[in-house]
């Protein structure tokens, strides 16, 4: 990135009219307490009594960020990952980082990348992409980064900072949120000397500087690619040519970002065989739903409709329609979505099979069945030995439990709609 913008000053960060707009994003993101115990609520309690004695110590580069609270969290693929949660407090300064040092930055990163920038999406990313296979290049080098977030070396993050910034109370503040030791459940805590923890607002943008390089090259070398966050897909005429870039690309990333790929996940083959952001490019020009995205969005369905969980039926409508309408709201650029096909029979069958088991046992289930209109002498089904998923697929319950009255609960399947 060449600097090209206005000074980038800690006066402008802590500024009333961007602390503000950083204070709507933190509470609209919610997220848990960190170290401190603070929800936003009491973190809201907090600042207006000591708002100016933080902020006189911001200026005079005299803050310390509080430790990150460890969170491990299981990833939909197996394994799992460990986030780093800060403070309410200091998600509202990285916030407040975040957005000066985003709108002075922001211009001078490569066209190709599209994660965590203004006006850009995942979806501009896909469409990207779908040009690159238009025009013959059917040939994808997908890049997964190991453990990218653990491995970024501080000191060449500092180093690509200050070609931008040049107030040091600035610099001091970002490394010390690149320091900040982590606190594990049972209190203790371990420094931190590589690595941007998951979980805070700076987190993307420190990922997109210190990933802007790679850019850079991958243009000097005249390659087409898109890059969503650590998320890389390189595109090429033909196999020989694709795999000569892998190799080239893993020795760049290892001599100069000292980065490593993860050999297990990275490779390169046809675009119809590969996913890009839980999508499939077919050659044809058309976008498909990956096999993996339809598998994480299985589990998720399992979860919600979990019947052991205890959640009233607004909660579950909730929970249930902001998945759901998000999944589509992002998957619906696919227009050919062959993988969906069976899905939403599925995932309807799993619905039943939930009220069949909040039911309990044969009394509840013969009343809620007469409750929604089952004749007489059906109800005996109440007192079968069918297991809740069978049972989920009888008549009596399918007509009992119908799309349309499933729909009325909140359980709705928005691609229903859409005709898919």
């Amino acid at each position: 990135m060449e600097d090209h913008g206005k000074p980038i000053e800690l006066e402008a960060i802590v500024q009333r009219d961007n602390l503000l707009q950083a204070w709507k994003a933190v509470r609209r993101n919610k997220g848990a307490a960190g170290v401190d115990g603070r929800t936003i609520e009491a973190t809201r309690h907090h600042l207006k009594q000591h708002w100016p004695a933080i902020k006189e110590k911001l200026l005079a580069g005299s803050y310390r960020p509080a430790a990150v609270r460890s969170v491990t969290i299981a990833k939909p693929n197996g394994g799992s990952r460990t986030l780093g949660i800060p403070t309410v407090q200091d998600r509202l300064i990285q916030q407040a980082i975040h957005q000066v040092l985003s709108a002075a930055l922001d211009g001078t990163m490569s066209d190709h990348s599209y994660g965590f920038r203004p006006g850009r999406s995942a979806h501009d990313a896909i469409e990207a992409a779908r040009g690159f296979v238009a025009a013959g290049k059917g040939w994808v080098v997908d890049i997964d980064l190991k453990s990218f977030f653990d491995q970024v070396n501080h000191d060449r993050l500092m180093t690509m900072l200050r070609r931008h910034v040049r107030d040091k109370r600035v610099l001091k503040l970002v490394g010390g949120y690149l320091r900040a030791p982590r606190r594990q459940e049972d209190g203790a805590q371990s420094a931190r000397t590589c690595g941007t923890p998951q979980g805070g607002p700076l987190s993307p943008l420190l990922a997109n500087i210190y990933l802007d390089p790679l850019d850079k090259e991958l243009e000097r070398r005249g390659i087409s690619f898109v890059r969503y966050a650590d998320d890389i897909a390189l595109f090429a005429g033909s196999e020989r040519a694709a795999k000569r870039m892998l190799e080239s690309i893993k020795q760049w990333l290892r001599r100069e970002l000292g980065l490593e790929i993860n050999e297990d996940k990275s490779g390169s083959g046809p675009s119809d065989e590969t996913q890009l952001l839980g999508l499939r490019l077919r050659l044809d020009g058309h976008v498909d739903i990956a096999h993996k995205a339809i598998a994480k969005l299985k589990t998720k369905v399992r979860e919600l409709l979990n019947a052991r969980q205890s959640v009233t039926a607004k909660e579950l409508r909730t929970a249930w329609s902001s998945y759901i309408e998000g999944w589509w709201n992002y998957f619906r650029i696919a227009d050919r979505p062959r993988a969906l096909k069976g899905v939403a029979g599925w995932m309807r069958r799993h619905m039943r099979k939930f009220f069949w088991q909040r039911w309990h046992d044969r009394h509840g289930r013969r009343n809620a069945l007469r409750r929604l209109g089952v004749p007489e002498r059906q109800l005996s089904i109440s007192a079968s030995r069918l297991g809740a998923w069978p049972a989920a697929r009888t008549p009596i319950v399918q007509r009992a439990l119908s799309t349309a009255r499933l729909a009325r609960f909140g359980l709705i399947i928005p691609w229903d709609s859409a005709g898919v």
